[in-house]
């Protein structure tokens, strides 16, 4: 991808206040490509993953493939991912477990982390667990996912209380 972006293939996006270009985030096995909304770089995109692919004999999801146009003309976006398995979203969308586009500010679109820690702290796991289970299985949570979540972002007041 660096290569790519130096001799003009992609175009990454650039940082406010001189700062670097992104082109892409990984994570794991999760790529996430960030860069100018253009046919020319969801074209590119593409036959990138496929040399990729041809290169390394490692598949390439092209389910996950979306694109998100942030501030654009959604119409013509859809008009230019028409990239075989290329879908066209939108914002919000959730990247890792992480709500991406959303204003966490606002108590309401904290649903989905209340959502988790109640699943994850689910009914029939008290029925079916020792106390010691019990325990173990409340620290891990209300240890990891506080952790992860309060990392990336800061809870309006009210979650807090909400999750204890």
């Amino acid at each position: 991808m660096k290569a790519a972006c130096e001799i003009g293939v992609f175009q990454g996006q650039a940082l406010p206040n001189g700062g670097p270009t992104i082109f892409h985030l990984l994570y794991a096995d999760d790529t996430l490509f960030v860069g100018e909304l253009s046919k020319r770089n969801i074209k590119n995109i593409d036959r990138i993953l496929h040399c990729f692919y041809a290169s390394s004999g490692l598949k390439v999801n092209f389910d996950k493939f979306k694109v998100f146009g942030i501030e654009a003309d959604m119409e013509e976006v859809s008009r230019w991912a028409t990239t075989p398995g290329c879908k066209l979203s939108s914002l919000p969308f959730t990247c890792l477990g992480v709500l991406v586009g959303t204003n966490m500010n606002l108590t309401k679109n904290w649903k989905l982390v209340i959502e988790r820690f109640h699943k994850k702290l689910s009914i029939w796991k008290s029925k079916t667990l020792s106390f010691g289970s019990k325990l173990t299985l409340v620290q891990s949570v209300l240890g990891n996912l506080p952790t992860y979540y309060f990392s990336v972002f800061v809870a309006p007041e009210g979650i807090i209380e909400t999750l204890e």
